[in-house]
């Protein structure tokens, strides 16, 4: 174990601290929500020292915070979470990651499984094939400069009232309309924009994936029926990011954050934590960077859920209830400007998602009775689900919770432990259709790799920043 982890103290049910070590320069302690097992994990890698270097962040408040899934990451731990204080807190790329929104959107349709059974199969095979996946692979809606710099400046509703991929109801159930505000595509490099050209539309590698599922368990009938979900329903996840674009923006502004920090007298423990003021040139460059290319995540996702109804409608032409609707889509990795009590904050997530309770101004009206959707995918071929945030969180967490399992392994660990033609021959002996060209990513995504979903999703349950609402098992499963 760790020497953080041996210095971990029991505060409250289910949360741990690092006590503010003025000496290694922490402004504020070091907060993790976790069972005494995920805790024994959390000994095994370096998240706890890196959320404690979170803690040394200009302008940090309350305390660095990691979330159940909390594992080693670049600068921050994945499941971090930091709000700086505006205007002269620090922003830091670290404390968003590379694949810039990298989320979750969750389709519902009106079918049961016993409606597609016989058809599964065509099914998945026909998302497959609409829907690039793969590192570096190029999609099928290549954009000239003029169309991307829209969709950096401007996000999904330019897709879907001028290019016609969606439906305008839709932006109502994307956080933030899939609009960021402040983007400014002059504030993203040509090589980023480069990268991000012919990758709209595409899924990725890596733990990207898009499921079909099923419904199989409501915890929360209210909740549930105001998000149109109920037992046996078939329901589709779409997991991916900002692809190449967001991972340069990122590369871009850590190095020259790295250059600047001098400056303006900052001093980090780790240079993967590269830091300015928010208020600086380079902040407000870097702000405006993220907030583009958080765009181009939605509207990533936004062009895999239209083809993903197009593919729907051509094997399943018979079926009536086979239109898919946008439950909601979260987004993961961002920085946005926040009001909490009585500060506003630059919150980072990083690994970590969006959960505000009832009533609150950013949920869907439809919603507010119950607090935002939540979006938990588990791994590959383990259940994930659906929670509804709570005025919990906003005390707690800044309004935040875990995004996903939690790595538990790595991808080399866990190709050493398992081949990808075993980890096929499990899903597809339990159902579930997998189509993946690589046997190598099938065994760096394993379930095995990852930590248990519902030890993660309980902890978050019980603390109270999400309640459980349902649970969705996988019948189909499309990789990169």
């Amino acid at each position: 174990m760790t020497i953080a982890a041996r210095r971990l103290i029991e505060v409250a049910p289910f949360t741990y601290e690092l006590p503010r070590d003025p000496t290694r320069g922490m402004r504020v302690p070091a907060r993790v929500f976790a069972d005494p097992t995920m805790i024994q994990q959390l000994g095994q890698d370096k998240s706890l020292e890196q959320l404690a270097n979170v803690a040394t962040l200009p302008g940090i408040y309350g305390a660095a915070l990691g979330m159940p899934d909390i594992h080693e990451g670049y600068g921050f731990p994945v499941g971090g979470v930091a709000a700086t204080v505006l205007p002269d807190g620090a922003i830091s790329p670290g404390g968003i990651g590379f694949d810039i929104n990298c989320g979750v959107r969750l389709l519902a349709s009106g079918l049961r499984f016993d409606d597609i059974a016989p058809r599964i199969e065509a099914l998945v095979h026909e998302v497959s094939r609409s829907v690039p996946t793969g590192y570096g692979r190029g999609g099928r809606f290549e954009l000239d400069r003029a169309e991307l710099d829209r969709v950096l400046d401007e996000g999904c509703p330019y897709l879907v009232r001028e290019r016609g991929f969606g439906r305008v109801e839709d932006l109502d159930f994307i956080e933030s309309h899939g609009a960021f505000a402040g983007a400014a595509a002059s504030a993203v490099s040509e090589h980023a924009k480069q990268r991000g050209a012919d990758q709209l539309g595409t899924l990725g590698g890596g733990n990207h994936f898009l499921e079909i599922d099923v419904v199989d368990q409501i915890f929360d009938r209210v909740a549930a029926e105001a998000f149109g979900l109920r037992e046996g329903q078939i329901t589709v996840l779409i997991h991916t990011g900002s692809r190449g674009l967001g991972h340069q923006v990122c590369a871009d502004n850590v190095r020259a954050m790295d250059e600047a920090m001098g400056s303006y007298g900052i001093e980090v423990p780790d240079r993967q934590l590269a830091c300015v003021p928010l208020s600086s040139p380079e902040g407000q460059r870097y702000l405006a960077a993220m907030a583009a290319a958080a765009n181009f995540g939605w509207c990533n996702r936004q062009v895999i859920a239209h083809v993903v109804r197009q593919a729907f409608e051509r094997v399943l032409p018979d079926c009536a209830e086979r239109e898919l609707r946008v439950v909601y889509d979260v987004a993961h990795n961002t920085a946005k400007i926040e009001r909490h009590g009585s500060h506003t904050f630059c919150v980072h997530r990083k690994g970590a998602t969006r959960a505000f309770g009832p009533g609150h101004e950013d949920v869907p009206a439809p919603y507010w009775a119950v607090g935002q959707p939540v979006l938990i995918p588990g791994s590959m071929g383990t259940a994930s689900y659906v929670l509804a945030g709570t005025q919990k969180a906003d005390e707690l967490t800044f309004g935040s919770t875990c995004h996903g399992a939690g790595r538990a392994m790595s991808r080399s660990a866990a190709k050493q432990k398992i081949a990808g033609h075993e980890v096929r021959k499990e899903l597809e002996a339990r159902g579930i259709v997998v189509r993946c060209p690589s046997n190598a990513e099938l065994a760096e995504e394993a379930p095995i790799a990852y930590k248990d979903i519902e030890r993660i999703v309980d902890v978050v349950h019980r603390i109270g920043i999400a309640r459980k609402v349902a649970r969705l098992s996988p019948v189909g499963v499309v990789k990169g």
